[in-house]
């Protein structure tokens, strides 16, 4: 009974440092700066080290965490390790100006290099988003200082000569060979506490076209400023814009975006039809619906499941191409986001189809019967809720309120998954909020039955929708799949979504109270697994098989409902 509690005791201990850490943020956040390694930023820094997050790995360990750095910086804009000032702002013009956006690789979002010194990060998608970036960045800076501990010998701030030959290196303008680059390598592996082995095998997945040698130069870089920050007190600076601060919390982003879909449902006189909103990738319904039209060759000498891993190859653009080239001609309006929120959206009016989906008497059914398709792409944390709201809203015509027929709403996304592995299904039958007892139960219109027998482990429960998935250890996960509440996995939108459905169906009356809600998830990862945690890599083909099989079941329902 005393290791059950101790256990228990880890996982409230951890669920409190979370709390702590949000509340900090937002407190910071109020406040307009803070120093991350400075008195303000400590809180953060100890709640991570306390926390000890699956996805940091050995963050509070002397040696580097190489993986867990990969994960940040693809999140990152390229060229943060550089900046002293991080300035985090709404949309407040930059796109006209003539600073290049910075996207990172990995989250969507536009940044903005000031000068040597400044990196704007433009924050649309409300604080789930600033969570994420602090977080990111606390455990870059705990990181950086890990170096500056290794490579300083005394007070006055001389540096040993594996930091001089790294920095020779990187300073150099000329190219440098294998050999040249290996003997950098070693210097760097001293520098990191790491074997020369995981440091040449990391090395190349930081490479870019344009600079091959961004490991080196990310390591020095990182060192540089803690260096700096310890010998000569020039301490890095996170600020949050004033325009950004009165902004966050108003719906701003998700108003202008919602109101340019209503439009061109009004506009297309698709407003009255049944409309059915799924939130997923902007490939695969578009491809299920057209695939088997436009690759009708193709098919015959593949099966489908071959024909949907094809096209979720990026290399094969042409017949990609073919497929989205014919969706856009035959019923699909494809609606790129211009409100910030970096939500595209997909609108298909299935009147334009030749046939439906596993349907026979859909070519007997009148046009105005015939289904409307929205796919939005995927949400990030809290905005869930401020997209889906305003989404489901009325439209307002010359004064005149307008509701939208909405019939159903499907949400299908990747997910951690605590029994399992990758690309194995989760089927949710409540949302609970992590850190709060809010919980959102929910009759589910996909079950685990409609997706069994297809070679891929179906799991069913409640999904624990967390604050940030960079937050979580193996203790709180443990205690979630170990728990009374039946969790299956965690993810970060559900439970906001579930809210905006639930506000609008139940409350405001804005769409039918009976309106149908599926939801499905396929496992991205298994966190409670070292080495499958979302810092060992991205899914691959592995999860190509869960996603067309939800969305052909969610297809499949609604031209059948």
């Amino acid at each position: 009974m005393k290791l059950k509690t101790e256990g228990r005791t880890r996982a409230q201990e951890s669920t409190n440092a979370i709390e702590r850490m949000y509340i900090t943020m937002r407190h910071l956040f109020n406040r307009g700066f803070y120093k991350p390694m400075g008195v303000s930023g400590e809180t953060l820094r100890e709640g991570l080290l306390a926390l000890r997050p699956e996805i940091y790995g050995s963050v509070a360990e002397d040696k580097a965490e190489l993986s867990g750095l990969l994960y940040v910086l693809e999140r990152l804009p390229i060229g943060i390790e550089q900046c002293r000032y991080i300035n985090l702002t709404s949309d407040e013009g930059y796109g006209d100006s003539h600073f290049q956006p910075i996207v990172p690789p990995k989250r969507r979002r536009n940044c903005y290099r000031i000068d040597e010194e400044q990196m704007n990060i433009e924050i649309t998608r409300g604080r789930s988003e600033i969570y994420d970036i602090l977080t990111h960045l606390t455990f870059l800076f705990i990181e950086s200082h890990k170096i500056m501990r290794r490579v300083v010998i005394d007070e006055d701030g001389s540096v040993n000569r594996d930091w001089k030959k790294l920095e020779a290196v990187v300073l150099s303008d000329k190219e440098i060979d294998k050999s040249e680059r290996e003997v950098a390598l070693t210097h760097t592996a001293n520098i990191l506490g790491r074997t020369f082995f995981e440091v040449s095998t990391i090395y190349p997945k930081f490479s870019t076209p344009g600079n091959p040698e961004q490991f080196l130069h990310i390591i020095y870089w990182m060192g540089k400023l803690a260096i700096e920050e310890t010998v000569n007190n020039d301490k890095r600076i996170i600020t949050f814009s004033p325009i950004l601060r009165e902004r966050l919390g108003h719906h701003i982003h998700g108003e202008v975006w919602a109101d340019k879909i209503k439009k061109y449902l009004v506009e297309e006189e698709l407003l009255k039809r049944p409309i059915h909103i799924i939130s997923a990738n902007m490939h695969s319904v578009m491809n299920t619906l057209y695939a088997p039209l436009a690759l009708k060759a193709e098919i015959k000498k593949k099966d489908i499941l071959q024909i949907y891993e094809m096209l979720s190859d990026s290399s094969n653009g042409q017949v990609r191409q073919k497929v989205s080239k014919l969706a856009l001609s035959g019923g699909m309006k494809f609606i790129e986001d211009s409100s910030g929120t970096n939500i595209d959206v997909q609108v298909f009016d299935t009147a334009k189809l030749e046939e439906g989906f596993r349907n026979k008497e859909f070519k007997s059914l009148k046009d105005e019967d015939k289904p409307v398709i929205i796919v939005m792409d995927y949400a990030f944390g809290e905005q869930a809720y401020e997209t889906m709201d305003e989404l489901l809203k009325p439209y307002i015509i010359e004064g005149e309120e307008i509701k939208i027929n909405v019939r159903s709403v499907s949400i299908m996304g990747k997910a951690g998954i605590l029994e399992g592995g990758k690309g194995d299904i989760m089927i949710p039958s409540a949302h609970i909020f992590e850190g709060t007892a809010d919980n959102y139960p929910f009759k589910n219109e996909l079950a685990k039955d409609d997706l069994e027998g297809h070679g891929i482990k179906v799991v069913d429960g409640s999904m624990i929708t967390v604050l940030g998935t960079s937050l979580q250890n193996r203790d709180i996960l443990k205690f979630f799949h170990d728990s009374t509440w039946n969790v299956s996995g965690l993810e970060m939108e559900g439970a906001h979504y579930q809210k905006a459905i639930q506000a609008a169906s139940k409350l405001r009356k804005s769409i039918a109270e009976d309106v149908q809600v599926r939801y499905a998830y396929y496992a991205s990862d298994n966190p409670l697994e070292t080495g499958s945690t979302l810092a060992s890599g991205g899914l691959g083909t592995t999860g190509v098989k869960p996603t067309y099989l939800i969305t052909e079941k969610i297809l499949e329902q609604i031209f059948n409902s």
